[in-house]
């Protein structure tokens, strides 16, 4: 499917259509850095703000199995291969072919804007029709949709999505089922400790999304 979509095979009229819609375009190293470190600091920011959110308002998250029936190998390629599959699938259908097809029609913020939004009832209906959920993925996929559209490209943000959601399979959403509810008693030192890491990554994400804007006009198209 990724071969096809980017140009392969017939119809041959439409390879080089198929192949620009999928922006896989291959980065000089530079770019593929500032990207993928700007991504990073955004999954550590994002990270904590989920965990904020969890803390503030009651909502469902996301039940994952029971992985203790299973060797620990086959929850290892498991985990890896979910994180895979949905970020190709994710990028290449959404900020490939849907974003770089609205960007020649509006506006970069506002092809942005709606693709986040058009994936919202997707991510509501796995995960609840909550607002902490609902906004929680809008952000994150404005962060993909400003890598994408800065780059050009949507390899960049493969990386980054497949390492975020293998972050939150390991580290994050395991844990949610022994998150303190702050409005039983009060907010702890770990609530604040986290709304100090989303804010300081947050920072530093904004920071390295301006040098990569800066390396991306400097660099030769």
């Amino acid at each position: 499917m990724w071969q096809y979509l980017n140009g392969r095979w017939w119809p041959r009229t439409t390879a080089k259509a198929r192949h620009r819609n999928l922006r896989a375009k291959t980065l000089s190293g530079q770019v593929f850095g500032w990207a993928v470190l700007a991504g990073g600091l955004s999954i550590i920011a994002l990270a904590g703000l989920w965990i904020v959110l969890f803390q503030l308002v009651q909502i469902r998250g996301n039940a994952l199995p029971d992985f203790s029936k299973y060797p620990l190998l086959t929850v290892a390629f498991m985990l890896v291969m979910a994180s895979l599959v949905g970020a190709v699938g994710e990028e290449a259908g959404f900020r490939g072919y849907f974003q770089g097809l609205l960007e020649r029609e509006v506006s970069g913020p506002a092809a942005i804007l709606i693709a986040a939004v058009v994936l919202a009832p997707g991510h509501a209906l796995t995960q609840g029709f909550a607002w902490p959920t609902l906004l929680f993925y809008l952000i994150v996929d404005v962060m993909l949709g400003v890598t994408a559209r800065l780059t050009r490209s949507i390899i960049p943000g493969i990386v980054v999505h497949a390492t975020g959601l293998l972050t939150f399979f390991t580290l994050v959403w395991p844990n949610d089922p022994a998150r303190r509810f702050s409005a039983a008693g009060g907010p702890d030192m770990w609530f604040w400790i986290h709304c100090v890491q989303t804010i300081v990554f947050s920072a530093l994400a904004i920071l390295a999304f301006r040098c990569l804007a800066k390396v991306v006009e400097s660099s030769p198209s």
